[in-house]
């Protein structure tokens, strides 16, 4: 396997406080990887470990195969992408993109090329000679990348880049750095709390709590597969009950819980008695307002409250016992909506369930 960058046990403390405990982690040359995970988690540390802002307490960080771990930020073939695109007010678009090359020197015929291939890349043909305050939040954040993408980076570390954007914008931003990213092939890492942002741009996501890595995998696998409790809780929205293992039969099995029976697909390592804990997505959950008989696992409630949400309809229903669900429903033209206090039946396919051992 090609790896740019290796983590190697990097540890991270800020006195009593260990931000990064023993993380290992490798990078694919040309990939787009996120690092999702709550404020707090280790995920900027790590990025600025890579970028040379911070010196790990312990472990080293390898760039194609060399020890950079002590290197200077400023010698690193690395550059970086902050939620504040600290533009130079006084200095036009052109001006600003060509700061490191005027930096290094460069030839000013070069400069000049490198500049407009640059404003090329991030649509901003046009806006050479225009200044900071004459534009938008997404031309100031496209020039900033393109103010760090000029200088040829072997890796682009890019921490919360969006995060100042209103929503609409930053969607668009989003599916720019996936274009931009497959038009230059540079290894983008990428730092976000935003699931639904990492899962649309990432090659892979890396999700972190507590200094730890959690999950590694492709966005459909850390979705569709959460090894933990929290990777299903943090990863879009679950439907989460606590139960027994109460019957093994072949592939499957059953877990009993306060509201029913789930039946689930099982695993070898499952026994008789065992705590375990089974996530289903609120988009695979069918609801009716007769019985599911055709589905392994059912339950009957009612509607507290009715959430629209565009293309989406989201409904809180109280179950047996109390325990309020969300279930989410695509809105189609002949599905009528169901109105608070309505009875209703919900229900799901045992390959839906997904056994937590954490």
């Amino acid at each position: 396997m090609d790896y740019i960058i290796q983590f190697h046990e990097i540890t991270k403390r800020f006195g009593h406080v260990v931000a990064l405990d023993k993380v290992s982690l490798e990078v694919k040359k040309g990939e787009f990887l996120s690092l999702l995970g709550p404020s707090g988690c280790g995920k900027t540390t790590l990025l600025r470990t890579c970028a040379g802002l911070e010196q790990p307490t312990k472990g080293q960080v390898l760039l194609e195969g060399q020890d950079i771990t002590h290197m200077p930020a400023y010698k690193r073939p690395v550059n970086m992408v902050f939620q504040r695109w600290a533009l130079f007010p006084h200095k036009t678009v052109a001006e600003n993109i060509a700061f490191g090359l005027t930096i290094k020197k460069t030839p000013r015929p070069d400069i000049i090329r490198q500049v407009r291939a640059m404003l090329e890349l991030v649509k901003l043909e046009g806006y050479e000679n225009r200044f900071p305050k004459q534009l938008s939040g997404g031309q100031s954040q496209r020039v900033a990348l393109a103010r760090a993408l000029v200088m040829q980076p072997k890796v682009l570390l890019l921490d919360e880049p969006l995060g100042s954007l209103d929503l609409k914008l930053r969607q668009e931003m989003q599916i720019e750095l996936i274009n931009i990213h497959k038009r230059l092939g540079t290894t983008f890492i990428y730092v976000t709390h935003d699931q639904e942002e990492a899962l649309t741009m990432s090659d892979r996501v890396v999700v972190m709590n507590h200094g730890h890595i959690v999950q590694i995998g492709p966005p459909a696998q850390i979705y569709q597969k959460p090894n933990s409790v929290f990777a299903a809780q943090f990863i879009g929205q679950t439907i989460l009950f606590q139960g027994q293992v109460s019957a093994k039969n072949g592939e499957s099995c059953q877990v009993a819980t306060d509201e029913l029976i789930i039946t689930c697909p099982t695993g070898s390592d499952l026994h008789i008695g065992q705590d375990v804990f089974v996530s289903v997505r609120p988009e695979r959950v069918r609801l009716n307002d007769t019985p599911l008989v055709d589905l392994e696992n059912r339950l009957e409630g009612s509607i507290v409250n009715t959430i629209f949400k565009g293309p989406a309809v989201y409904y809180q229903i109280e179950a047996p016992g109390g325990r309020i669900i969300t279930v989410q429903q695509h809105l189609e033209q002949d599905i009528p909506l169901y109105e608070a206090g309505s009875n209703v039946f919900v229900g799901w396919s045992s390959k839906n369930s997904q056994i937590l051992l954490q």
